[in-house]
């Protein structure tokens, strides 16, 4: 049973599960299962290999916020143990070199300020490191145990009355960030604790540095360079080498381009780093990270090494071996990430389970690997990954899960209509009856990188699915060419010419769903978020067999868009300036130019924050539906970015996507307004 050091209280919820229930007692999913789920995230092993922290998140009712908290589970799974209760901001916890401390970024109640905890993992309260109105990103111990370094960005809040906004770079705006104003750059600093003093050790004005990664001798920190907020204006940045000491030089060790998500790691005999690496401005948006090494100090001054190029497909996380002769990494495939090891000196890559299933957020230390792992039944829970088999450390959710009937999740497999082979899930109601025809809804996945994956993590797509199979629906999802578990030729086939192939993909695919006998043609609703909104913006201008739509923080004028969303750089790559392709950017802004085509009744929604894909994107669009009398209708959040976290906006989301696709896809609700349920 967990129990909790002294001072502290088990985070509210978490039980040991009991025996699951017999099939016939579970009951569907509902939306009020929102406050009951845990997100797990951040797993990191202790030094010595006997402990895995990690951050467990849920969403407080009475607070109507997400509360976050510290957790470690020893390695052989038998004590599972609360290092804080949940409070907003909790995230980061990193391990002390000697394994007896973890640190951990907070947000104190009621402020803004960014503060670094420490705290004794055998029990007692944590204590303030550092307390700052600056905004602290990723940061990491020293080999010794005697010093931090944070990657910071000065506030450019004076507390007085507010300042205009300076602006001197093409990428300056950024969703949750906002604008980047000048003079915010980020830079490293290095925290002494034994006088609690700080000391910047990176300063050019011109650069932004992020992702501080310590040598194993302490000697060095390897990071991340930009001259410009994100990725330079010709895609790359540089992977850059600084002495431990103030004032040192810095230099680069490569000039990649950018990846989607970066992540350095040294080896553990200091002679290599690794590193992902994206592919030219162009493909920006079309997922394919890859891992390469660079040797570093007596080898110096070669070039880098792709390692897992040959594989076509992107790497999501990685972790070396104890003794520097391989890595595990984490491989995006077709609706799977599973885990492959590759062997440094051969370039051989061995796949260690073949799926299908989620295993995410690699993190290796004192000979043990753990990461996430999820399916299509369950959320992400931690595991030990020991060669190819696994072993469930943590059981958060199974109290939930051992109540609930699940959609039974089957894969797809269809041509589309120029015969390229497109795969997919549909996720059946509880108490499918076989031989009847469901009302069906295609659930389009963001991006257009990424992919629908066999995974139930509560972020993510397939939650999403199984709630409103849970409502009654066959709930299809496809990886539309642009998905990036494919291969890069599968997600380049798009480049430049979006909402065609991808929505032909769609079509296909209910298409194939209708002649299986499972979906009922006459009642059939599409929607999704993001990109999915944009693909559902197309299809509906596209087809009109939809009955109900939902269209989440999308867009269909991109014209509107260039300048005001956060990807100027993919824009000006892959479709040029409008002014240089006009016909170009009218042909992918058809939905919008085209509407008097749409007659589906089509909900629009969105926060009011997003510099992802700002909310003008739906209001263009409900404006232009509303002039021409097609039922319609805008809800917008406040104080919202592109991925909620208000948990009460969570809920009204849902309630209201389940009214609208009642209401004009089954028929079966009078109005699309929702009922709310009220709190207790």
């Amino acid at each position: 049973m967990a129990t909790a050091p002294p001072g502290l209280a088990i985070a509210a919820g978490i039980t040991v599960a009991p025996a699951a229930n017999p099939a016939a007692s579970r009951r569907p999913l509902e939306i009020d299962d929102l406050y009951r789920q845990q997100d797990l995230s951040d797993p990191r092993v202790s030094p010595d290999g006997a402990w895995v922290s990690y951050v467990v998140t849920t969403n407080d009712r009475a607070a109507d916020e997400p509360r976050s908290a510290i957790w470690m589970v020893s390695w052989d799974g038998k004590q599972r143990l609360a290092l804080t209760n949940p409070a907003h901001g909790t995230r980061a916890p990193r391990w002390s070199p000697d394994g007896r401390s973890l640190a951990y970024l907070a947000t104190p109640a009621g402020t803004e300020r960014t503060a670094i905890m420490l705290l004794d993992r055998r029990g007692g309260e944590p204590r303030v490191l550092y307390d700052t109105k600056d905004d602290v990103g990723e940061y990491a111990w020293s080999p010794d145990g005697s010093r931090l370094v944070l990657a910071v960005a000065a506030s450019t809040d004076t507390g007085k009355s507010p300042k205009p906004i300076v602006i001197d770079a093409q990428h300056f705006k950024q969703d949750e960030d906002g604008y980047l104003a000048a003079g915010a750059q980020r830079h490293l600093y290095i925290f002494t604790l034994a006088d609690e003093k700080i000391a910047a050790l990176t300063e050019d004005p011109s650069a932004n540095d992020d992702l501080p990664t310590w040598s194993p001798d302490g000697k060095t920190i390897a990071f991340v360079r930009t001259h410009t907020p994100g990725a330079n204006e010709d895609g790359r940045e540089e992977i850059d080498l600084i002495d431990a000491q103030s004032g040192g030089k810095v230099v680069t060790l490569a000039r990649p381009y950018a990846p989607n998500t970066q992540q350095l790691a040294w080896s553990p005999n200091g002679k290599l780093l690794a590193y992902l690496q994206g592919l030219e401005p162009k493909y920006n948006a079309y997922m394919q990270d890859r891992l390469a090494v660079i040797a570093v100090g007596g080898a110096a001054g070669a070039p880098p090494r792709g390692l897992s190029d040959s594989l076509d497909r992107a790497v999501m996380s990685y972790a070396f071996s104890a003794d520097s002769r391989t890595i595990t990494a984490s491989v995006e495939d077709d609706g799977s990430l599973y885990p492959v090891s590759i062997d440094i000196a051969s370039d051989a890559i061995a796949k260690l389970a073949p799926g299908p299933f989620v295993v995410s957020d690699l993190a290796a230390a004192g000979g043990h690997l753990a990461a996430l792992y999820s399916d299509d039944h369950a959320p992400a829970e931690v595991y030990a990954l020991e060669g190819a088999k696994r072993r469930k450390l943590t059981d958060h959710n199974d109290a939930l899960l051992a109540q609930l009937q699940l959609g039974e999740v089957a894969n797809l497999s269809f041509k589309s209509r120029d015969g390229t082979e497109i795969h997919g899930f549909s996720v059946k109601p509880p108490g499918y009856v076989a031989g009847r025809k469901y009302p069906t809804l295609l659930w389009i996945h963001g991006g257009p990188n990424g992919q629908d994956e066999h995974t139930f993590a509560f972020d993510a797509y397939q939650f999403r699915r199984q709630m409103l199979a849970a409502h009654g629906f066959l709930v299809v999802g496809i990886n539309y060419r642009g998905s990036s578990g494919r291969g890069a030729h599968f997600a380049q086939e798009i480049l430049a010419d979006w909402g065609h192939k991808e929505v032909e993909d769609l079509l296909a695919g209910i298409d194939a769903v209708e002649a299986s006998g499972l979906a009922d043609p006459a009642q059939l609703g599409i929607g999704g978020w993001s990109y999915g909104g944009i693909l559902t913006d197309y299809t509906i201008a596209s087809d009109p067999r939809f009955k109900g739509a939902v269209s989440g923080a999308g867009s269909a004028n991109q014209i509107s868009m260039y300048g005001g969303d956060q990807y100027i750089l993919q824009y000006n790559a892959e479709l040029g300036p409008p002014w240089v392709d006009t016909a170009l950017w009218l042909k992918v802004s058809y939905p919008f130019f085209h509407a008097d085509r749409i007659h589906t009744p089509t909900l629009f929604m969105g926060g009011d924050k997003d510099f992802n894909v700002p909310i003008i994107g739906g209001e263009q669009m409900y404006e232009a539906l509303r002039t021409l009398g097609i039922p319609t209708e805008l809800i917008v959040y406040p104080g919202e970015y592109h991925q909620f976290k208000r948990p009460s906006f969570l809920v009204d989301r849902l309630q209201r996507v389940f009214a609208w696709f009642d209401h004009y896809v089954r028929g079966t609700a009078a109005s699309p307004q929702p009922v709310v349920t009220a709190k207790p």
